[in-house]
């Protein structure tokens, strides 16, 4: 199982927390398009051998793009790789770009997953995030949404300042009220060159305060398991058969082609990523030259690489798959490493398989910073 991830980096505005690469002038939007489309056409050699079983639109905000422009893509995935014969194809859309035409639109092309930026249902919160929707379209597209497709993920942010454990739980009640299958949660992140950073440090905004964030992480998890959610990563949860296979796929270490500016790439051995430069992808791309960096990762890249998405799933971390990939030096090691975190009930082994407690969930990053392996 593989898959190609195609990031869209425009969006019609910057959200104050965000960090990820796109632009908010659409003048390269057609160009951009066919720049994709040609880098799809230059890698197919790469998945040779590989069956597609996910597409994923990023960004950015994919739903800017037509649908036509949309389909379009997916075509030329069609015509250069060996595909399933039902593939995961899944769209990023914000609430502001799902009217019910739109939505309807989508519903007959091939896309059958849409993964929806709502984030919060509070206006304030959309103010204060600086987020393209308010409130309404954000209730108005779940109630269209939910009329054409089946499988549906939408997003939320906690840890917002000010924000109320009460308050916090009417989003997640709001969010099941639409009967959406599958939820995405993050915490509210203050990331060094966004415009929430600069807002945090001249006072306007207060800073995300750790005990409320742990607090609410606390009471999604609970919440969402107390609705038949299964908590299969750190950050997501899916009620059964409705995991996000293209995620999954990437924690589980399978391989994947990103196109588009910023994109990353992994086939298991080495990692690769695309310039985070519009002008300079579409020039490169014109030019057939692909324009990204790779890395070949070493033994202990790839062990902590495991260490880290294996600690955030339902999965966990193998010990029969670190000594059999790693070997014994590295199971040894992760035994020593795991010792302290074991003895405060922070991890657990179950069937030779180590994971976090209920207690270590929200400190599995910080945990698995300690697992690694540093030359």
């Amino acid at each position: 199982m593989s898959g190609i991830y195609i990031h869209i980096p425009f969006c019609k505005q910057a959200c104050h927390y965000c960090d990820f690469h796109f632009s908010t002038s659409m003048k390269k939007k057609d160009e951009m398009v066919l720049a994709i489309a040609k880098e799809l056409q230059l890698r197919k050699s790469e998945f040779r051998d590989e069956l597609v079983e996910t597409i994923y639109f990023g960004g950015g905000t994919p739903s800017v793009l037509t649908t036509e422009e949309i389909e379009s893509l997916i075509d030329e995935v069609y015509k250069n790789y060996k595909i399933a014969e039902n593939p995961e194809i899944t769209l990023e859309a914000n609430p502001d770009d799902l009217s019910k035409e739109r939505i309807l639109e989508l519903s007959k092309s091939p896309i059958n997953r849409l993964s929806i930026g709502i984030q919060s249902f509070f206006e304030d919160d959309l103010v204060m995030m600086n987020r393209a929707h308010n409130s309404a379209e954000a209730k108005k597209c779940l109630e269209e949404t939910t009329k054409y497709f089946d499988n549906i993920s939408l997003d939320l942010i906690y840890g917002i300042p000010r924000m109320s454990n009460e308050r916090w739980k009417q989003n997640i009640e709001t969010a099941l009220s639409f009967g959406i299958p599958h939820i995405s949660s993050y915490a509210l992140t203050v990331e060094p060159k966004t415009a929430l950073n600069k807002l945090i440090q001249t006072g306007k905004i207060a800073k995300p305060n750790d005990e409320s964030t742990q607090e609410h992480f606390a009471i999604l998890v609970e919440t969402l398991e107390a609705n038949d959610f299964i908590h299969y990563e750190l950050s997501n949860f899916g009620k059964e058969n409705y995991f996000s296979k293209n995620n999954s796929a990437y924690w589980l270490g399978k391989k994947y082609i990103g196109v588009g500016p910023s994109a990353h790439s992994y086939d298991g051995i080495s990692r690769s990523w695309n310039v985070s430069n519009n002008s300079l992808y579409i020039k490169s791309i014109q030019e057939d030259k692909l324009p990204n960096e790779i890395e070949i990762l070493s033994i202990a890249d790839r062990y902590n690489e495991y260490i880290m998405t294996g600690l955030r799933t339902i999965w966990g971390v193998s010990r029969q798959r670190i000594e059999t990939e790693f070997g014994t030096e590295y199971l040894n090691y992760l035994h020593k490493q795991a010792q302290k975190f074991l003895n405060d009930g922070l991890l657990a082994i179950d069937n030779d398989i180590l994971k976090p407690t209920s207690k270590g969930k929200f400190l599995t990053d910080g945990i698995a910073s300690d697992l690694f392996y540093l030359n």
